[in-house]
């Protein structure tokens, strides 16, 4: 399946919508957006229109049959030959049944297919688009919002590309079909009917742009309860032990309702299109077959005639009636497929660069260096987090950075990873720029062991495999003997097989630590860093640990931040960050004898055991 986010995106960032706010482009636009999904597929869709033009023409067949079977069938006066074209009529009727059961069988299978398929299709893309944006675009868009147009939105742009484009695709064929053949076989009468329904129309197409934009919000609404479960559910221990479960609940209901009472109002303006369709509709074919009945009273036309006429306008009203909830569907997906549109419109600021350069071949150890690096964030223009910071790390050394929260520690790590660029310095690795470094060989080369291990719903092995996907069960047995996680991991119920939970719940914090590091040394990049791995643990899981990361340190350039000065004492060098700036740097004993920041904490934190 190519890449058919870059097909429908635009450089406008997604910005979410004020609730209910009207939309630019009309449903054909947003709806134009599913063209790069269905492409691939041009055949299918060929065929599945064949087979609905098929079933539509197997339909407006059968009124012609129904008045043979009337004027030659039943009017004949002669009794033999009544039952001879009776069963002749009937075998014609039957015949067309079949033809109808088949097309519409196909049809339904092969446009149910499409929908299948494109709506596999499009969450894939959203999914993966949503994977290679920056932290920056987190910081807006909350996680149970991108999982409702994940979920919810897709599955209204499958229920119109499955089934109700289809549906109306054929009421569409039946509609035009049957008033064709209205006007043909008896143009005097159905010819002021058309003109009383063309009177339909611009009421109808008011009415929609109404729904749609009550679609919208509609959708919006869902989105917030998404986004307030998600966000709830990932911190339940935190909700129960404030005891706020009932807080939560209400907040998340008063979320349900607006999204019920926008729905609800989105229900009754379509429920007013509906009705007023059916009603003009209904209407207008009724004053035409008003106007047939008198014409075969007065000997102007057969009853087979009439019957036909009878059945056309039958299938004509049904096909209106029909279209109107199809274009309530195809309105309310139009809405999904904008709000998916601007998601897959979102463009990360961190991109591949346009000419890549390539890195030398890998070391034991890296070299990196941060020249003059001033950076804020996205949110924050107006608070600097790094401030002319200047580094160098040589192969083989581990340098420590240490300070108060918000110094900028963690800062220097992620711009390291480019998952920000500075705004002004350089960085290199191994001599290279790495804005000049494809994403994926800058971070191939660096290994992350963060203060929060994060533990997939999977097994042990497969957690520790995430290092490096095509390593074998002996190198990840290996890595994790070498992080000290291999006794535990044993001593599970399955081993290496066993489920660890969702974020690894059935593990301690030591625990999961040990599985981070393990999986940093089976990826074994040149370039390690190391963030708080020891902050939330106890003495004796902090021993554990500690071994481990040393292990993982070895022949590799180390950076490490800690609030815990006991974890970087043997570090070669010591770096003290104080608003985003290097205010001291030394060894361990260099520093404690110099007197500055790094001796206060070291006192404060040697003195209290902490």
């Amino acid at each position: 399946m190519p890449d058919t986010a870059q097909a429908i995106a635009s450089p406008a960032p997604a910005q979410r919508s004020a609730p209910g706010a009207d939309q630019a482009k009309g449903p054909p636009q947003a709806l134009a957006a599913l063209w790069p999904f269905l492409r691939p597929y041009r055949g299918r869709v060929v065929l599945a229109g064949l087979f609905l033009l098929l079933a539509a023409v197997s339909t407006l067949l059968f009124p012609v049959a129904l008045k043979q079977l009337i004027d030659q069938g039943l009017v004949s006066s002669d009794p033999s030959q009544r039952v001879m074209a009776l069963r002749g009529h009937f075998g014609a009727l039957f015949g067309v049944g079949i033809a109808l059961a088949v097309f519409s069988a196909a049809r339904f299978y092969s446009v149910t297919w499409l929908g299948e398929r494109v709506t596999a299709d499009l969450r894939n893309a959203v999914y993966r688009h949503v994977l290679k944006q920056s932290p920056a675009f987190f910081e807006t868009t909350q996680t149970g919002e991108v999982l409702s147009r994940l979920t919810t939105d897709t599955t209204v742009v499958q229920t119109v590309v499955g089934s109700s484009f289809s549906m109306g695709l054929r009421n569409v064929v039946m509609g035009i079909g049957a008033l064709l053949m209205l006007v043909w076989s008896n143009p005097g009468l159905m010819l002021p009917v058309l003109g009383l329904l063309t009177l339909v129309v611009l009421p109808a197409v008011l009415l929609g742009r109404r729904v749609r934009k009550l679609s919208r919000a509609s959708q919006d609404r869902v989105a917030d309860t998404s986004a307030i479960a998600a966000e709830v559910i990932n911190a339940v221990t935190v909700v129960q032990s404030y005891t706020q479960e009932a807080r939560e609940g209400q907040r998340f209901e008063q979320a349900s309702e607006a999204a019920f009472d926008t729905a609800r109002k989105r229900m009754k303006v379509r429920a007013g299109l509906v009705a007023f369709l059916i009603t003009a509709t209904f209407g207008a074919m009724l004053f035409g077959l008003y106007r047939g009945t008198e014409a075969v009273i007065e000997g102007r036309m057969s009853a087979g005639l009439l019957g036909q006429t009878l059945v056309y306008v039958t299938l004509l009203v049904s096909s209106v009636a029909v279209l109107a909830e199809v274009w309530g569907d195809v309105l309310r997906a139009a809405g999904a497929m904008e709000r998916l549109s601007e998601l897959l419109a979102a463009q990360s600021p961190i991109q591949d660069p346009p000419r890549t350069l390539t890195l030398p071949p890998a070391r034991a150890g890296a070299t990196l260096v941060l020249e003059d690096v001033h950076f804020h964030y996205p949110s924050r223009p107006d608070r600097p987090a790094l401030q002319g910071l200047s580094l160098r790390l040589a192969p083989g050394e581990t340098v420590a950075l240490v300070g108060a929260s918000g110094a900028g520690k963690s800062t220097v790590l992620q711009l390291l990873q480019r998952f920000y660029d500075a705004q002004q310095g350089r960085i290199e690795l191994d001599g290279v720029p790495i804005t000049q470094l494809p994403l994926q060989a800058l971070r191939q080369r660096v290994g992350l062991v963060p203060q929060d291990s994060v533990i997939f719903s999977t097994n042990a092995l497969e957690n520790i495999r995430y290092g490096r996907p095509d390593a074998t069960d002996e190198e990840v047995i290996a890595a994790a003997r070498a992080a000290f996680a291999h006794d535990f991991i044993s001593a599970l119920p399955q081993g290496y097989e066993t489920f660890l939970g969702e974020r690894g719940v059935r593990l301690s914090g030591g625990q999961r630590q040990r599985i981070s590091i393990a999986r940093a040394i089976l990826k074994n990049p040149p370039l390690l860093l190391l963030d708080e791995a020891t902050s939330a643990l106890d003495a004796e899981s902090e021993r554990v640990v500690q071994a481990a990361l040393e292990a993982a340190m070895r022949q590799r350039s180390t950076l490490v931040i800690a609030h815990r000065l006991a974890t970087v004492q043997r570090a070669d060098r010591i770096l003290v960050l104080d608003h985003g700036q290097i205010v001291e740097q030394g060894t361990h004993a260099e520093l404690v004898e110099r007197g500055g920041i790094y001796a206060r904490l070291a006192a404060l934190q040697f003195q209290t055991g902490t």
